[in-house]
């Protein structure tokens, strides 16, 4: 990569590192993004909504459509780096390197103006929301988004691999995710005559050893099943008061999306029925899902050559990532795949108060994407 071009491109990064944004409040992240590509030269871009767009190029000739995805939101983390540009924003900090995702793609865009595709479509996509899993959701019910792409391709940041190792595998990539809010009702009473009220501790205690069952936190079985404790929550700070009202918020992860749904269902009934014997009202809640990652050994084939062609290392890796992504809504949809790069051994892990996405890995990013679009497309 040019050297001028990559200082451009790391003056964005840090730039993007220092103004973080969190999911759905992208406003000045995505006219950040918009007004660097426009000055490298890019003219054909698409708003989808307040903090999404897509840059279309089109070859001459039809051919396939491929679409590049890049992830541009923030987290509620305090950042504890000393750097120049260390956020300013309190309790906001790019920690899963989505600051240097949206870069890449940014380089990725230059490299197709200065070597354009003579025949298809290829969009790169600027997502928000991906921390919260509403992203790639709120994209594919947009109207605006009229595309329906031969392949997708995403790439992740990966602390603890080399730096520039390209780590993939076939089927799935990341863990399906899926939070769960159980809220109990009760009756309060006095602390002294509890057996007067309907107290939700034992239930939550029960709720705790039933996660446990029912986990099978083994990554490397096909049914692996990790059900993780978030939060947990018993009546109010009152000594002579008998609690009446509880809560309590797991994560579910399996590594198949059709695991998730058998393993939903028996946390549900299970709860029922704890709730149930309580006599506790119940309410059951979902959120930020994340559906697996489901690399198509096609697209997987398109990583490999492309490492190759790039003379980076290549591993393949034997169990998913546990972590979820919203990338796994795009490859339930279409066919394509998710690959990761290494941002060295030592680095922070990912969402640490103290990581920072690594810029010498930015031009390993736009290579490996600009290969695999070249021999998408030839």
């Amino acid at each position: 990569m040019e050297t001028n071009l990559l200082k451009q491109l790391v003056g964005l990064r840090h730039e993007l590192h220092q103004n973080p944004e969190l999911s759905g409040n992208e406003l000045q992240t995505k006219k950040r993004i918009k007004e660097f590509l426009e000055t490298l030269g890019v003219r054909n871009i698409k708003d989808l909504s307040d903090t999404a767009f897509v840059c279309e190029f089109q070859g001459d000739e039809p051919g396939p459509t491929v679409m590049i995805r890049g992830d541009i939101d923030a987290l509620p983390i305090q950042e504890i780096n000393s750097v120049p540009y260390k956020s300013i924003s309190k309790g906001v900090s790019h920690k899963c390197g989505h600051d240097g995702h949206s870069t890449i793609v940014c380089g990725l865009a230059k490299a197709l103006l200065d070597d354009p595709i003579s025949k298809g479509t290829v969009l790169l996509l600027f997502q928000p929301a991906e921390e919260n899993g509403e992203g790639a959701k709120a994209i594919l019910e947009n109207p605006k988004f009229n595309y329906k792409p031969n392949f997708v391709f995403a790439l992740h940041n990966l602390p603890g691999y080399p730096l520039h190792h390209i780590v993939c595998r076939e089927q799935s990539f990341t863990a399906a995710a899926k939070s769960i809010i159980i809220t109990l009702d009760g009756k309060t009473s006095h602390a002294a005559e509890p057996e007067k009220g309907i107290n939700p501790g034992h239930a939550i205690s029960q709720l705790i050893d039933m996660f446990e069952e029912v986990s099978q936190p083994n990554p490397m079985l096909s049914d692996f099943a990790l059900a993780t404790p978030i939060y947990i929550n018993m009546g109010d700070l009152a000594y002579g008061v008998s609690a009446g009202y509880g809560e309590v918020h797991y994560t579910l992860r399996t590594w198949d999306n059709e695991v998730m749904k058998e393993f939903i269902e028996v946390v549900e009934n299970k709860v029922s029925n704890i709730a149930a014997a309580a006599d506790l009202g119940l309410t059951i809640r979902w959120t930020q899902e994340f559906s697996a990652n489901e690399n198509d050994s096609e697209a997987v084939d398109e990583i490999r050559h492309a490492a190759r062609q790039n003379r980076y290392k290549y591993e393949e890796r034997e169990a998913p990532f546990k972590w979820g992504e919203d990338f796994g809504l795009f490859t339930e949809k279409f066919k394509g795949a998710m690959f990761g790069v290494g941002s060295g051994e030592n680095c922070p892990a990912l969402h640490n108060p103290d990581y920072d996405f690594p810029d010498k890995i930015i031009p390993t990013g736009v290579n490996m994407f600009h290969s695999i679009i070249k021999n998408l497309l030839k």
